[in-house]
């Protein structure tokens, strides 16, 4: 009997070792694990727009460009915490970027999460391309999709108002897994794409005219997308 219960506690003890292990990928005190990409920086003295205040991640909206994780992932649900900390305006998360500036010599190569007031959960297609129920629908008429300049790249998310009055927390998780991106927005299913032309990269956080606040971005191995 006590040989049956050293094994039980044994097994339990392995298997509670293999419990995939969540991580933050800001530390709160600074930049570490990321670089910045802000074309104006290149030749000026322009300032960077990416922060840390009051232990959050701080997007200042101005000049624009992006935030990249030095490292890569792939199979993994991301939990961001973010909020408008004045006027409403435009930011997304970036899943599987690769190549800097491959769009309008700005945007990484990349899927992204829509973050927009009133449209966030959309996903824009930036020389990366993933396939979605009812795509015409969504998408606009299939003769004028594309993943480049000029072409229809954003794709429509499901629901309306799922996202916190302005001023307040939203919780956004993105769960990739292979090449599908499923995405919930304050607990509601917000998109869903699959067939991505992706599977893996690093994730970046935009500049685009709005100052926005993170004070969560955790990252957690995955094996299975949630239901």
């Amino acid at each position: 009997m006590k040989k049956l219960i050293l094994v039980f506690s044994v097994l339990f003890v392995t298997l509670w070792s293999c419990k995939p292990t969540a991580k933050s990928l800001f530390n709160g005190k600074d930049l570490s694990g990321w670089h910045i990409d802000v074309p104006a920086m290149d030749s000026t003295d322009a300032r960077n727009p990416f922060i840390i205040r009051d232990g959050m991640l701080v997007s200042l909206g101005t000049p624009a460009g992006h935030i990249i994780t030095d490292a890569s992932y792939e199979d993994f649900r991301l939990d961001v915490e973010y909020r408008f900390a004045g006027e409403p305006g435009n930011c997304g998360v970036l899943v599987f970027a690769s190549t800097p500036r491959s769009l309008y010599k700005m945007f990484p190569k990349s899927i992204e999460v829509q973050m927009m007031h009133e449209n966030a959960g959309d996903f824009w297609c930036i020389v990366e391309d993933i396939k979605v129920i009812n795509m015409e629908s969504r998408r606009g008429p299939r003769e004028e999709w594309g993943i480049t300049e000029g072409k229809k790249r954003r794709i429509l998310n499901l629901t309306d108002g799922s996202e916190s009055p302005l001023g307040e927390w939203n919780h956004m998780v993105i769960e990739c897994l292979e090449n599908e991106i499923k995405v919930w927005l304050n607990g509601d299913l917000v998109n869903y794409g699959f067939d991505a032309t992706a599977r893996t990269g690093q994730i970046a956080l935009q500049a685009e005219g709005s100052e926005v606040e993170f004070r969560k971005i955790l990252l957690t191995p995955i094996d299975e997308l949630t239901e």
